[in-house]
């Protein structure tokens, strides 16, 4: 019998999304399920060699994966790697999207027999600190500003995933009216395209944050990131994208973007992220920005 490891995120999804539902749903599709909430101390003991299974089950948002590649990226190419079936449950769902997995986990779980194995990069990041990583994107400028600003105003209590984006959406158009362009030196696979940015994100997947498709061609496997800027020129059209956003338009925004193998950047300011964490700098700090091909495998339908 197919030994599948679900590991869970009790906080993300609804009432359909629970422990007993999701074991229940694995087990009558024939599959020995091992389950992990990440919510608790030990989650990650499917790590030990003699607890191995055939696939992980990922029940959870975008930083829960995150939190299930920082493990797997410890491990040695020795050991066993094992192929992910993601179950997005989060607000976004950057990554589910870039997959194009539908949103129903009924049908992603009837899909496993037959599904593809989908390669995917991560992005490394080598300066800022010690080396951090991403799956969406690495950045400077207005995200990490609103990323800031959402920690200390906090989301709605009890708020769905459209309202949550909405949130988000209205606080980066606030952020933007007086958000100043910095003087940013940047070289993508060796060419200078340095310039005053209110943005610069290297990305992975095709969109970042509250579904800004920064990256909209962006393919996370082909061993390529995607460099998206925003320029002074741009604000206010990029203003009139959010608004636009907020009230239910979502025709796309002209974004600059580069595709690069490595990409150096030195940023005038003293925020960056890495996907949903907040990186603090000091001013002028230079990072190289590289890419890891293929060492995660997503099953896609």
């Amino acid at each position: 019998m197919p030994s599948v490891q679900l590991i869970h995120n009790p906080g993300a999804g609804d009432e359909e999304h629970t422990k007993k539902k999701l074991v229940k749903a694995i087990k009558t599709r024939g599959y020995e399920c091992r389950y992990s909430s990440t919510k608790e101390k030990g989650w990650d003991a499917w790590e030990v060699p003699e607890q191995e299974v055939d696939f992980i089950a990922l029940a959870g948002g975008d930083g829960t994966v995150r939190k299930v590649t920082a493990k797997l990226l410890k491990r040695t190419l020795l050991e066993k790697q094992f192929p992910i079936a993601l179950l997005p449950l989060g607000t976004a769902n950057n990554i589910g999207t870039t997959l194009r997995l539908p949103h129903d986990t009924e049908v992603l779980m009837d899909s496993w027999p037959t599904a593809g194995i989908k390669n995917f990069d991560v992005g490394i990041v080598n300066g800022p600190k010690e080396s951090a990583f991403f799956l969406e994107g690495f950045g400077y400028g207005l995200f990490p500003g609103l990323m800031k600003e959402m920690k200390s105003v906090g989301e709605k209590e009890d708020a769905t995933p459209e309202e949550k984006i909405d949130q988000a959406l209205q606080t980066l158009h606030g952020i933007l009216q007086n958000f100043e362009a910095r003087k940013c030196h940047l070289e993508v696979d060796g060419q200078d395209i340095s310039g005053k940015f209110l943005l610069v994100e290297i990305m992975n997947t095709r969109s970042l944050g509250p579904n800004l498709h920064l990256a909209p061609d962006a393919d996370p496997g082909d061993g390529y990131l995607n460099v998206a800027v925003i320029n002074e020129n741009q604000r206010s059209d990029f203003s009139q994208y959010l608004m636009d956003r907020i009230h239910g338009d979502s025709k796309p925004f002209s974004y600059h973007t580069y595709q690069a193998q490595k990409v150096t950047i030195q940023w005038e300011g003293t925020l960056a992220h890495a996907d949903d964490e907040l990186i603090k700098l000091k001013k002028g700090t230079m990072a190289e920005v590289g890419i890891r091909a293929g060492v995660l495998e997503f099953m896609v339908p």
